[in-house]
């Protein structure tokens, strides 16, 4: 199959290493054309993905009209905050017929407050919706990269897509699941990153063991309150999407979003940390949008409300802990 991955970041070389390895023709797109250059000449991008060669059958370009030429399969790696300007440019250039787009990204638009699917629709209108999926799940390049067992979700309206995607995709390190739900997949992928960085701070702030353990299944349980709002199947976040993925973004070393907070926790200032990173820490802008669609809705979301308070209006973390801890008992709800 023709493959093209929009994004060289390390979660787009991870997917293209992947995908070539599996045997089909892949072109990954790097839209600064020296970057592009660079990436073909020397197989590595050592600031994003340190010690992983980028498969020599893939052809990496910066022409996006040349890069989506003849594909069946394009795989949207990109950061939120950017996909509807590359959106627009995949517009100009179209799309083959009968291609599926995937999007592979894990954030809300900060404005809009949109999930990739919607801006997808909104860009794309006239495109099938049975032609987009959602590919999510607890799934670090770092590990992709080295064949570690990972498992992930598909998502898509059309059962036959998920299932075209679990078919080229799915190896033996690399296990595809399939799903309906690309509301709740997107919702579960974009918001544990905010609890993700409630972890970090929880670490940089000296909290202990009990203290995260505690924050997760609640930080889930608020997640899944809004995506039961916006009409996701709650039984979604119990799975790998949900439950897993944050799992994974608030223990490991690995997740970007994990380490913001654990910097903030420990004092730090928010530029400054951003600043000094060579990739994107989703939740940051996500926090945002989370806590302006909870608003939008009426949705009771407090931690995702306590880190906003943290990283955008200077709460000091320990006051932000004890306001969660002191707020009024309830009995426990999963959603």
């Amino acid at each position: 199959m023709n493959c093209s991955v929009l994004g060289a970041g390390s979660w787009g070389i991870a997917l293209a290493n992947h995908c070539a390895g599996l045997g089909h023709r892949v072109t990954m797109w790097e839209f600064d054309p020296a970057m592009a250059g660079q990436l073909d000449r020397e197989r590595q991008r050592e600031s994003v993905l340190p010690g992983i060669r980028i498969a020599g059958s893939i052809r990496i370009i910066s022409d996006l009209g040349r890069a989506l030429s003849h594909a069946k399969l394009v795989l949207l790696v990109l950061p939120t905050h950017v996909i509807r300007e590359v959106l627009r440019g995949i517009a100009r250039a179209g799309l083959p017929s009968g291609a599926i787009l995937v999007g592979c990204s894990k954030g809300l638009e900060q404005d809009t407050h949109n999930r990739v699917s919607e801006i997808v629709s909104a860009e794309l209108p006239e495109r099938p919706a049975g032609l987009f999926a959602v590919l999510s799940g607890p799934s670090h390049a770092e590990e992709v990269s080295r064949n570690i067992p990972t498992a992930i979700v598909a998502a898509s309206e059309q059962e036959a897509v998920a299932v075209q995607i679990q078919k080229n995709l799915n190896s033996a390190s690399f296990r595809v699941y399939r799903s309906h739900d690309i509301t709740g997949v997107e919702l579960g992928g974009a918001l544990k990153n905010v609890i993700a960085i409630a972890a970090g701070i929880c670490d940089g702030a000296g909290f202990g063991d009990n203290t995260k353990a505690a924050l997760q299944p609640r930080g889930l349980a608020e997640i899944a309150r809004l995506g039961r709002k916006l009409e996701a199947d709650p039984n979604t976040f119990a799975g790998l999407s949900g439950m897993g993925d944050l799992i994974v973004t608030c223990m490991s070393r690995h997740s970007r979003n994990r380490h913001v907070g654990e910097q903030i926790g420990r004092g730090r200032k928010l530029d400054d940390i951003l600043a000094e990173m060579t990739m994107v820490a989703e939740g940051v802008r996500t926090c945002r949008a989370a806590v302006a669609l909870a608003a939008q809705h009426k949705v009771e979301m407090p931690i995702c409300g306590q880190v906003h308070d943290v990283l955008f209006r200077g709460k000091e973390p320990v006051q932000a802990m004890q306001d969660l801890m002191t707020r009024e008992v309830k009995p426990e709800v999963w959603y």
